[in-house]
This record gives C-alpha cells, structure tokens and sequence, in this order.
C-alpha cells in the first residue's frame, strides 16, 4: 500500500470534519452550537475548494457565508431562544425515512459520477500552474461573458434601489443642533424668571 500524500491527508482532514460537524449540526441539541458547527462546516468545505484549485469559490465561501450570512443567523438565533430540544423530540420516529432518503441520494450521486456524461463535460476554467482560478474567471467575466455580467449587476442595482424605495416612508423632520447658535445665545435671551402667588389653602365650598 502506496504511503498518503499530504495534499491526500488535508483531503481526509476537511472531509471528515466536514462530516463531523455536519452530524453535530442536526444531532446538537442546542441551537447556537448548531449554527457554530456550521461556522465549521463551511470552513471544511473552504479547504476542500482550495485543495481543488477553486479559490475563489473558497474565498467567497468564507466572505459571504462564514462572515455575513451565519453571523446574521446566530444573532436571530440568539435573540428568538427557541428551544429546540421540544421540536427535536419526535426525531427518532423519521430516523428510518431519512436513513433511506440519504442511502437513495447517495447512490443517486455514485451512479452519476460513474456516468460517462460527466466524464466528457467540457471544463469552463482550466487548471493552469501560470494562472490561477480567480485571474481565469476574471478573464472569462470580462470577456465572453462582459455584457451578462454588467445586466445581472444593473438588475442587482434595481433590485436595490426598488427595496429602499419600498420601505422609505417619506422624509422626518429631525431636529438638529447649531452650534453656532447655541455658542451665541445670551443669557437674556433663554432665561426668563417668572414668580408665583403662595397659594393659601381654602376650605372647599359645601
């Protein structure tokens, strides 16, 4: 038996953490380790793109995902507390049902990585030592693919504005400090001292 190599190696390391952290992710009982086990899922994922050669994809993976979207999700998850040990209490019934929905799609997967089709699919971007991924999928966006590129970021753009202007709700009179004059003010003109009648207590009329 041949010995492992270390670009083998960092590959069984990230799978199995990948398939550690995604068990702990359904099995976990409390929901903000669940989300950080998830944190983890895609930083295993990172490293496997990276072991293929798709940086950009790894690097998006953690910009996007890692750093936006999960932190969007642990602070929602933090502030609901939703406890989920009560939801989780019948798992063990469709336990059976999702063991053979998860053999059916791995089988599903196995017969389509054995197709010949796949094997014979073109590659869009290829793997050079001279050039790495992102400079090949910069050179491809602007190129072949300039003008989709420059429509889907005009309908991203109006996707944008069309979501302000949807939940703008007219302009607010906010009230503002001068400095200036607040610094001008005399004494006169914002102190006034007024003075009141002691008050005698009367005997309410019958």
């Amino acid at each position: 038996m041949s010995s492992l190599t270390f670009e083998q190696l960092l590959f069984y390391g990230f799978s199995g953490l990948l398939i550690m952290s995604a068990l702990m992710v359904v099995l976990g009982k409390n929901s903000v380790k669940s989300v950080l086990f998830l944190v983890l899922c895609f930083v295993a994922s990172a490293g496997l793109w990276l072991l293929l050669r798709a940086e950009f994809l790894a690097v998006a993976l953690v910009l996007v995902y890692v750093g936006a979207v999960m932190v969007l999700f642990l602070f929602v998850v933090m502030m609901l507390d939703v406890n989920f040990a009560t939801k989780k209490a019948g798992f063990t019934k469709v336990l059976p049902l999702a063991l053979i929905i998860a053999l059916a799609f791995l089988a599903l997967m196995k017969q389509f990585f054995n197709a010949e089709v796949f094997n014979q699919l073109p590659s869009a971007v290829s793997a050079s030592d001279n050039v790495n991924n992102v400079e090949q999928l910069g050179l491809l966006l602007y190129t072949d693919y300039f003008y989709p590129f420059e429509i889907a970021a005009v309908i991203l753009l109006v996707a944008m504005v069309a979501a302000i202007s949807l939940t703008f709700r007219g302009k607010r009179n906010r009230k503002s400090q001068n400095i200036d004059k607040q610094v001008k003010v005399t004494k006169a003109e914002r102190l006034r001292i007024i003075s009141f009648e002691k008050e005698v207590n009367k005997e309410p009329k019958a």
